[in-house]
């Protein structure tokens, strides 16, 4: 292909896309094909500017959606301890996350709010330390879980952004914890949660998984509360 035909392609591929987003795929593909797409659809666009975010990400998340369907179940297993709420819970919520992340700290009320709510409700969190100096508070979360008191170390490490005030808020064996922290396992997950994230194609924190929805970004209660409505995993 040359490189004049690339980009040709490339904005054919694209705006195949759009239109499958709205006028569905079989709508997407007559106009495609009738030679009308273009004008119409640039038309439409600029009429209707503010649907092109919304577009994009309905686009990314239908993919993300694919992407889940061919990796198995293994997303949904948590790491021994590092859940929230019901840990036989039906109903599951995975939450990616990071404690330097404001929009992570942001997100915990709509968790608790859930949590709070439904009691057949089970949050995976997958430690995901993409922010400089977030590996020692996620290598101690999960050494929190290992002693059965992530949940605390969870709410501390957000009150207080220090991992070992954290640790001591939680009551953690310290020894104990420092040595989980650093253990094989610890990085062994870690380096999963990463392969899961881009195997989903997620690009930053908070991301989820709502039911066998993939989604991300600080996307609020209601959000949440809908992709989760009416999904029945077993975790």
């Amino acid at each position: 292909m040359s490189s004049d035909s690339a980009p040709s392609a490339l904005r054919h591929t694209l705006l195949t896309a759009l239109l499958a987003l709205v006028f569905g795929f079989l709508g997407a593909a007559t106009w495609s094909y009738s030679g009308l797409a273009d004008n119409r659809t640039r038309s439409f666009l600029l009429d209707n500017p503010d649907l092109l975010p919304q577009m994009a990400q309905a686009y990314e998340e239908q993919e993300a959606g694919k992407r889940l369907a061919q990796m198995g179940g293994a997303v949904f297993d948590p790491f021994p301890g590092v859940v929230l709420g019901n840990p036989n819970g039906k109903r599951v919520l995975v939450e990616f996350t990071d404690y330097n992340c404001p929009y992570c700290e942001a997100s915990l009320k709509d968790v608790k709010r859930l949590v709070a709510e439904d009691p057949d409700l089970k949050v995976v969190i997958r430690e995901w330390p993409i922010f400089e100096g977030s590996d020692v508070a996620s290598r101690m979360a999960l050494a929190a879980g290992l002693q059965g008191k992530y949940s605390a170390f969870h709410e501390a490490m957000f009150a207080t952004g220090d991992a070992s005030a954290a640790a001591k808020a939680a009551g953690l064996d310290m020894a104990r914890a420092e040595r989980d922290a650093a253990s094989e396992a610890v990085s062994t997950e870690i380096a999963r949660n990463l392969d899961h994230a881009r195997a989903l194609g997620f690009t930053g924190t908070p991301a989820w998984i709502a039911g066998q929805k993939p989604f991300g970004g600080a996307v609020g209660y209601e959000k949440l509360k809908a992709a989760l409505a009416g999904s029945d995993r077993t975790g």
